[in-house]
Formats: C-alpha cells, structure tokens, sequence
C-alpha cells in the first residue's frame, strides 16, 4: 500500500456516526474520502460533511457522502486535509492545490484538525514548497510588483491552458518562492496586511493530529501549540 492511501485510511477511522466533518482537498486525501465511502456503504456510518473544494464535493457525492454548505452547520467536529509542507514546530504551507482559502476557513471552524502525509512534506524549516497567495484579481499586479521589490521572487499560478489560474473562489493565486521562511509567523502577519490578499497558505497553530504514511505503516503526531 501507498504512503498516501495508508495515511489516508488510517485518518478515516477517527470518524465516527454522528460527526460533521470537514474534507479537504489533494491526492491524500482523496484516499480518505474514498475510504470514508466505503465506510458509509459498509459499516453504516452516518455522518454529514463540508468541503473544502469542487474536486472534494464531486468525489464525496458519487460516493454517497452527505454534502452540507458550511453555513448549513453549526459546527465542525474534525476536518481531515493534507499539508505541502510541514516544519520540525508543525507549521504548515498548503495551497498547492488552490484550495487555500476555503481549506483555511473550514479549519478555522473545526474542533480539530488532522494533517495526514507521507514523509516527504515533512521538512526543518518552511519555504522549498513554493508559498501560494490567494488574491482578488483587481490589482493583482501591483500586489505581484509589491512581491517582486520584496525579492518574494512572485509567480501567478496558471492553469492548462496558459492562462492565469482562478480559484473556486475567482481569486488568482500568486506563488513565493521564498526557498527558506525563517519567521513564518511574522511572514503571515506581513501577508495578512496586505490589501488585495485573501489569504495566504502558511497554516499557522492550526493542526492538532498529524498521520504520516510511510512505507511500511503510520506514525502519529499529537500537536500542542
């Protein structure tokens, strides 16, 4: 068994009847909300869920997974969702891919949150994975610009076309490729200041549970911020 799919199916047993759950987005995911089908299917289990993406929602209802809006809750027991990258004090990047916004939104709101991952993402200091910036379209280059004086080394993202890549929330998503972030609250404090940003991906004292796949089984981490 992969990393992934292992980390995945070990997260969706901390699910149980009753719960509202948040699901997130990437290709560990998706592993998880396969299993969390399976368990709907075999083991009974009932629950309602939200989602952090159009990807995540078309997945959960061909697997009869109950989707709710966010706003058609009044809480989130547990969202399980995957990191890009995650640093030796558990600060995460997320937003690879381009669910930033909503994935943050929905963590804000759980009662807890569970990062599951392979052994690759795990690194000693944030910034290899490139930073993504989730902002509105309307003056987008002169925030990018603002990045570039910075030397924040700025990428809009693109999608397949050539194009410059809209989010499911109409943003465009502007990529650092910062290498190292040596102070990554003080850098999401910066970010958080900047008009025309939505959000930024650095997940700051956010996870509660990390699950890391690796080869051979699964490794728990109990976060304590």
């Amino acid at each position: 068994m992969n990393p992934k799919k292992r980390a995945g199916i070990a997260a969706a047993q901390y699910i149980t009847s009753g719960m509202t759950i948040g699901l997130g987005t990437g290709s560990t995911v998706y592993y998880m909300v396969e299993e969390v089908g399976r368990r709907i299917r075999e083991e009974n289990l009932n629950i309602e869920c939200v989602t952090t993406s159009e990807r995540t929602s078309e997945q959960a209802k061909q697997l009869g997974i109950v989707i709710k809006d966010l706003d058609d809750v009044d809480h989130i027991d547990l969202t399980i969702d995957g990191a890009d990258e995650i640093s030796k004090d558990y600060q995460g990047i997320k937003g690879g891919g381009a669910a930033l916004l909503f994935e943050k939104i929905v963590a804000t709101y759980s009662n807890k949150n569970i990062w599951i991952i392979d052994e690759s993402k795990q690194v000693q200091e944030l910034g290899a994975f490139p930073l993504p910036i989730e902002v509105v379209p309307y003056g987008s280059e002169h925030l990018f610009k603002y990045f570039q004086e910075k030397n924040y080394k700025p990428t809009f993202r693109l999608n397949d076309t050539g194009e410059k890549l809209k989010t499911d929330g109409g943003h465009y998503i502007i990529d650092l490729h910062l290498e190292k972030i040596a102070h990554p609250k003080e850098l999401a404090h910066e970010l958080s200041t900047l008009v025309g940003v939505v959000e930024h991906g650095l997940f700051i004292d956010i996870v509660n549970q990390i699950i890391i796949g690796t080869d051979q089984d699964i490794k728990v981490i109990e976060v304590r911020h």
